[in-house]
């Protein structure tokens, strides 16, 4: 049975700020570069069925670099969207809450420009998941999006719920491997460069 891959897109200058990144299409960083460069060659003992990369430039440089042809592009690994928050640390938003505030606790901001919860992010990966089981029979598969996004994919590999995906950080440049383990699903490698 083959594995689903996670890579998340190298550093940027909102990702290494700690603002929340979703829709403005920030390119990498020469650190991000170069953290994708050391990437390729790292998956060629795999035969990947499919590679799906969000649409943002980050991510779709972090495939380039690392060396990976990609299969398609899916918008369903497009990073959550943060509303009215993107662009903030979580520090900043915290500040003006009066307390710490959490995205998997408290969701994206109201209003206006209200955002996505994890729990809807969670509708988005399950459909990637959906797309992605039946290639496992014949290889690997390959994600390349952003942290919590594949945080939350992650969770829901693993049967939980999309909040979840707060225990798996995942640094810029790095990534995970999403496997069996007695026919369950399973984390079988995390954080790795």
């Amino acid at each position: 049975m083959g594995e689903i891959v996670v890579l998340r897109h190298g550093q940027t200058e909102w990702s290494l700020s700690g603002q929340h990144t979703s829709v403005t299409d920030l390119p990498l960083l020469p650190e991000g570069e170069e953290q994708a460069r050391r990437l390729r060659g790292e998956f060629g003992d795999r035969r990947f069925t499919a590679v799906w990369v969000s649409p943002r430039l980050r991510a779709r440089r972090t495939a380039e670099l690392a060396g990976l042809t990609p299969t398609g592009t899916d918008e369903d690994l497009v990073e959550i969207d943060y509303g009215g928050y993107e662009g903030r640390t979580t520090a900043e938003i915290s500040e003006e809450m009066g307390r710490t505030w959490s995205v998997w606790v408290d969701g994206t901001v109201p209003g206006e420009t209200p955002g996505e919860t994890p729990q809807d992010v969670g509708v988005r990966v399950d459909r990637v998941l959906d797309r992605a089981r039946p290639l496992l029979g014949d290889g690997d598969v390959m994600l390349v999006a952003h942290g919590h996004v594949l945080r939350i994919l992650t969770a829901r590999w693993l049967r939980l719920e999309p909040a979840a995906g707060a225990l798996f950080a995942l640094p810029a440049g790095s990534y995970g491997v999403l496997g069996h383990e007695h026919a369950r699903p399973a984390l079988t490698g995390w954080g790795l460069h």
